[in-house]
């Protein structure tokens, strides 16, 4: 991993930490607030490698509400998380996405 990926990887860290409990966002939202539009599965791949950081990655979904995650977390542990935290998963799937959805690009202005 070279020094632009590892910074961009950190700030796609420092994003997903302020996604408040009970709150999902997508790889594209923050893709986006970060300026790198079209870049989502970068950040996919950065919420593949917090593993062991202090960083909700159940939070963070694609732009359909779906856990496309899961496997990362084991079992059902990413709608374990995401239930615990009053988020309803039916089918791996956020019920009521647009409810539950933060948005970056308006949260964080």
């Amino acid at each position: 991993m070279n020094e632009s990926t590892t910074n961009f990887f950190q700030d796609v860290y420092e994003v997903v930490k302020l996604i408040p409990k009970g709150r999902v966002t997508s790889y594209g939202a923050i893709a986006g607030y970060l300026g790198s539009k079209g870049k989502s599965r970068m950040v996919g791949w950065a919420m593949h490698g917090a593993s062991g950081l202090d960083v909700p990655a159940h939070r963070v979904l694609n732009s359909k509400g779906e856990l496309t995650g899961k496997a990362h977390f084991g079992g059902d542990r990413m709608t374990r998380l995401l239930e615990s935290e009053g988020v309803q998963v039916k089918n791996d799937k956020v019920q009521h996405f647009k409810k539950h959805f933060w948005d970056p690009s308006v949260e964080l202005m």
